[in-house]
């Protein structure tokens, strides 16, 4: 067993005050109400998602994949809904030139089960040509499925960078919702996790106590170099690259023009 501190509370500078565990309790309890009321707040505002109207669309329009050009209505794979992450991407550019953000996303969508036991599939698409797609999911070793939608229309292609969900009747397909910016981080499980810690995601937008770290831009931690020091300069990589076999360090970014 532990002892509690006894006297005041210890202030340790830039970090929070130490105290027992009696008044750790209550403050946090006192949070929890705050908390459960966000939550609830939440449910009311995915009951209204569930309200939205929804956009027909021919189904039939192709995108390409491993397989060649098929109908957007086989993603479905036969369930009836879908959820799309709907990739950025820069053409012409190597895998360590790619978005840094959607790349980060994609590292955590790799796995899909639950999903598909509650007969909702999953798929990334991208503006990219099919070659540089296809070489890109092959050096990163994706497993979900992957499709390029260049020079499709939305609701399919058009901007990217997006979440969007999908129900199918029959032949017949339907957008039901689109988010985008922090809407989509709910596919990315490790700001939530930031966002519990005491110095939360780092970022200078933050409101933090006197003394905190100050933080940097927004997603400054989105690449290293093969150090892992934080940079955004041509020897970076996206962070989840660096776990790949053959991420060797780099000298450019290889990118010709904005995303797409």
């Amino acid at each position: 067993m532990t002892s509690p501190p006894e006297g005041p509370p210890v202030q340790l500078p830039g970090r929070p005050p130490v105290v027992d565990m009696a008044t750790w309790q209550a403050t946090r309890d006192e949070l929890l109400r705050r908390e459960k009321a966000h939550t609830h707040e939440g449910d009311a505002i995915a009951a209204a998602r569930r309200r939205l109207p929804m956009v027909e669309f021919d189904g039939a329009v192709e995108v390409v994949g491993p397989d060649g050009p098929v109908p957007f209505l086989d993603l479905f794979q036969g369930r009836e809904e879908l959820v799309l992450y709907k990739h950025m991407w820069y053409h012409g550019a190597p895998p360590q030139g790619q978005c840094e953000g959607c790349t980060t996303t994609a590292w955590h969508l790799k796995d899909a089960v639950y999903l598909n036991a509650r007969g909702v599939s999953f798929a990334v698409v991208t503006t990219g040509r099919w070659d540089e797609v296809a070489a890109f999911v092959e050096f990163m070793g994706y497993t979900q499925p992957w499709y390029s939608v260049h020079d499709v229309d939305e609701p399919v292609g058009g901007s990217m960078g997006y979440l969007a969900s999908y129900l199918r009747d029959g032949d017949r397909t339907f957008l039901t919702y689109s988010t985008t910016g922090r809407g989509t981080e709910r596919a990315n499980s490790s700001m939530g996790l930031l966002d519990m810690t005491s110095y939360g995601r780092g970022e200078a937008w933050e409101e933090k106590p006197e003394g905190w770290p100050e933080g940097d831009e927004p997603c400054w931690y989105w690449r290293t170099d093969a150090q892992g020091s934080a940079t955004w300069g041509p020897t970076s990589r996206p962070v989840p690259q660096w776990t790949r076999p053959g991420a060797t360090p780099v000298r450019t970014l290889g990118r010709h023009g904005p995303h797409h």
